[in-house]
């Protein structure tokens, strides 16, 4: 018999009304999915405890996930999974799992299963994606399958999308789980101190700094500095847009020259949440 492994970590699509609003449910998610399996498949569940609104999840949960993953050699994967930090999540699996030959279809929802809502669509959607032949990692949601790394996500009127930033072949990470680092995504803004970013760097392993349009950087020789000197003390600063359509192109304006010249990493293309991922496993 066939073979499906469950990874629930959380979210929306498995919560029920509590007395202070919606909380996580045991069981709801693994009824829908065992109800919706083709005849000769089996569900294999890991069951993440306590289950785990979104916002909970980082590091120390995706290695949870890449755990069972390799703990089930071969079988397809369906992993439920809050939208907040979804974009994360499976940047960090799309990443992480690179030449393993694995098939990991993500999951979530707005509105709970039972509720009339994008549940049940998306797990169907799960389902038929995870059967299919080929290996990878994918988000199904809202109707579409999407390539997980680059996601962005978007929200508005009840509803919750994720669109493909970029779409490139991604290279073998240098670890296949997530050390300990104290990383983070810094975001450049006018006027920013100077002082308040030595600070955050001072405390930081690295950082993803999101810099303006196409790569460009206030002319502040304190805010340089702070840069320059986070580099020189061994930290990886690797820069990516503030703008989600357009990459880092250095060397298009003199604005952002000093960035190159001081050692930025030129994150091109990538999603902050992407060029995160790459400082961790790389």
């Amino acid at each position: 018999m066939n073979k499906l492994l469950l990874i629930h970590t959380g979210g929306a699509i498995g919560m029920a009304p509590g007395p202070k609003g919606l909380t996580p449910m045991r069981g709801l998610v693994e009824s829908a999915l065992s109800a919706r399996l083709p005849a000769d498949m089996k569900l294999v569940a890991n069951v993440f405890s306590p289950l785990l609104d979104s916002a909970n999840v980082g590091p120390i949960h995706w290695n949870a996930m890449l755990e069972a993953i390799r703990t089930h050699p071969g079988l397809p994967v369906i992993i439920t999974h809050g939208t907040d930090t979804m974009s994360f999540t499976v940047a960090a699996l799309s990443q992480a799992l690179v030449d393993e030959g694995r098939r990991v279809i993500l999951c979530g929802s707005v509105v709970p299963l039972g509720e009339d809502g994008d549940a049940e669509a998306n797990l169907t959607l799960a389902i038929e994606a995870a059967t299919q032949e080929g290996d990878g990692v994918f988000l199904a949601l809202g109707g579409k399958l999407m390539t997980a790394d680059g996601l962005v996500k978007h929200q508005g009127n009840n509803a919750v999308s994720l669109s493909t930033k970029q779409d490139e072949k991604l290279d073998p990470p240098r670890f296949r789980t997530f050390p300990e680092r104290r990383l983070a995504i810094l975001t450049l803004t006018p006027g920013m101190p100077a002082e308040f970013l030595s600070a955050a760097l001072a405390t930081l392993d690295g950082a993803v700094l999101r810099v303006f349009g196409s790569g460009t950087v206030m002319a502040n020789p304190l805010v340089l500095e702070a840069i320059k000197q986070a580099i020189a003390d061994g930290k990886r600063i690797r820069a990516v847009s503030q703008s989600q359509d357009v990459g880092i192109i250095p060397g298009y304006f003199a604005a952002g020259a000093a960035l190159w010249d001081i050692g930025v990493e030129n994150g091109a293309d990538e999603t902050p949440e992407a060029a995160l991922i790459k400082l961790w496993l790389n």
